[in-house]
């Protein structure tokens, strides 16, 4: 197996991952340079599929404060949040949102040329940022891989895995084996600072706004070398969803729709939200996406509706191109018809325990964006407060590695020699496995058993089925292909989620218990590191 050395490997190409890239290449001294690895192609990320916005309280937008908007994510957060996180995250976000303006990232402005604030659930003042009207997530996307493409000693490896971290018999990371599928080569590397920034999982779930790539690579990674997880219960599913959508990956209608006023309906125009949550379609999202989904369940109904009847063709185009768009090519129009939408797994509030700098419980291992769990968004994340985390993570990851002498070095103990020798071995065999039977099986299992409502009977359910299936795969370290890869880090993920959500006996933000609906007096975070 070929071997190479790096200052810095980071894992993963979505907002979080590029910003690291780009301001440890402008500010940290890398002797051997850096290396990005992604599983698809380099602007493929779940933060491409961000439409809503990034918070920022900014100094000109005089309605708003710190103050508040840390308020307003606590009490999203549901009790779990992180104070100190959430006021240090949030002072920074003028900040960081300077740094990506100058990187070539456009927010748009009004006819004044001054910047637009618009407003989403749980928010007390508008206060997000958007980009391309509904298209934020690519905006920011694509401006970072055009500045990061135009800069020299940066290391791309495209449709490649990062299969094994190499912890030596310290607990100290030295580097991790990758495994690039296109040309079905293994690759030992070694480096002093690998950083997970591999997204989030929302491919666990039969419903998703997720892309195909979300897959829970890099928690389960982290899991698997002894790194603390931490809020592993709490999965947020978006109220709205586009329900035409012709498979499991769904196209989200934002937020922001409900921003601009849209209200949700049954068939016949009848608004329900005033049954569930005095603020109607700007509750917390864990509040929405219940009440569509016992609407649902009341009725026997696919979906609900979404009007927006009251915003002009014109006006909506403009605003939320990329929804227009996708909804005119199923011949609706918005300002005429209601839009068709169902709740779908969105955002994973948990992940590898990390503080703001990125510092996970494994020496030489860091983890940013949604990946990590930082404490900001408790049981229940506030709408938009995901790409500003991922900026001000990645910023102060940095802040942090620019202070540590960043030569790499071959480390080869017992440990480590032991973890490389699975992958020397001879080929692997997939030919008893149905890789899209048993992805389907995950997505379904989760969906019914770990999904929006949940009871003791379906969690144990869904952990026998899930200990089914991993004995079925039987794949502990090399696999036979990216497939195989998947399903590992799905299946350690998916047990992860339900033993957590087993132990929750209450209901708490996006963690909801029929069989106990109450919330307990004093919330406790829950984290687990595996044994062994």
């Amino acid at each position: 197996m070929k071997q190479t050395k790096y200052s810095a490997v980071i894992v993963g190409s979505g907002i979080a991952g590029l910003y690291a890239a780009i301001k440890l290449r402008k500010e940290a001294s890398l002797p051997d340079g850096i290396l990005i690895v992604t599983k698809s192609q380099l602007i493929e990320s779940n933060s491409k599929y961000a439409q809503g916005g990034m918070v920022c309280v900014m100094p000109e937008n005089k309605l708003d404060s710190c103050t508040l908007h840390i308020e307003d994510t606590v009490k999203a957060g549901a009790g779990l949040t992180d104070r100190n996180t959430a006021e240090f995250i949030s002072k920074k976000s003028a900040q960081v949102v300077k740094e990506l303006q100058n990187l070539g990232v456009d927010f748009d402005r009004d006819e004044n040329n001054k910047l637009k604030f618009t407003k989403e659930a749980a928010h007390s003042v508008n206060r997000i940022l958007h980009a391309g009207g509904d298209a934020t997530g690519f905006c920011i996307e694509n401006a970072l891989v055009k500045y990061l493409l135009a800069q020299k000693n940066v290391k791309i490896y495209e449709q490649t895995l990062a299969v094994e971290l190499l912890t030596d018999k310290n607990g100290i990371n030295r580097g991790l084996i990758t495994y690039n599928y296109a040309e079905n080569e293994y690759e030992v590397i070694y480096s002093p600072a690998v950083i997970l920034a591999t997204g989030g999982l929302g491919q666990l779930y039969r419903y998703t706004t997720n892309p195909d790539i979300t897959t829970g690579d890099g928690i389960a990674l982290a899991y698997r070398a002894g790194a603390t997880v931490k809020d592993m219960e709490f999965v947020q599913f978006h109220p709205t969803a586009f329900a035409l959508s012709e498979s499991g990956t769904m196209f989200l209608i934002s937020e922001a729709v409900r921003g601009e006023g849209a209200k949700l309906t049954d068939k016949k125009g009848n608004t329900f939200m005033e049954k569930y949550d005095e603020r109607l379609e700007l509750a917390p999202r864990d509040v929405v996406t219940r009440a569509i989904y016992n609407e649902m369940k009341l009725t026997g109904a696919k979906n609900v509706y979404l009007n927006a009847t009251h915003i002009n063709e014109l006006k909506f185009e403009k605003r939320f191109p990329t929804i227009y768009g996708a909804c005119r090519e199923y011949n609706i129009n918005p300002s005429q018809d209601y839009i068709p939408v169902s709740p779908s797994a969105h955002y994973f509030m948990g992940g590898i325990k990390t503080k703001v700098d990125g510092t996970t419980s494994i020496k030489g291992l860091y983890a940013i964006g949604e990946a990590a769990c930082t404490g900001l968004h408790g049981a229940n994340r506030l709408a938009s407060n995901s790409i500003l985390e991922c900026a001000v993570t990645a910023f102060e990851l940095v802040n942090h590695l620019k202070t540590l002498n960043l030569s790499s070095k071959i480390v080869e103990d017992e440990e480590i020699s032991r973890l490389i020798s699975f992958y020397r071995d001879d080929k692997v065999s997939d030919e008893n496995i149905d890789a899209e039977k048993m992805f389907a099986q995950i997505k379904q299992l989760m969906w019914e058993n770990v999904g929006i409502i949940r009871t003791e009977e379906k969690l144990l359910n869904a952990k026998k089925l899930l200990e089914d299936l991993d004995a079925q795969l039987g794949f502990t370290y090399k696999c036979p292909n990216r497939s195989t890869y998947e399903l590992r880090n799905m299946l350690t993920v998916a047990k992860l989620i339900t033993d957590f959500a087993i132990n929750r006996k209450e209901s708490r933000g996006a963690h909801y218990r029929e069989d106990y609906p109450n919330s307990a007096p004093a919330p406790k975070s829950q984290q687990m590191t595996k044994k062994g």
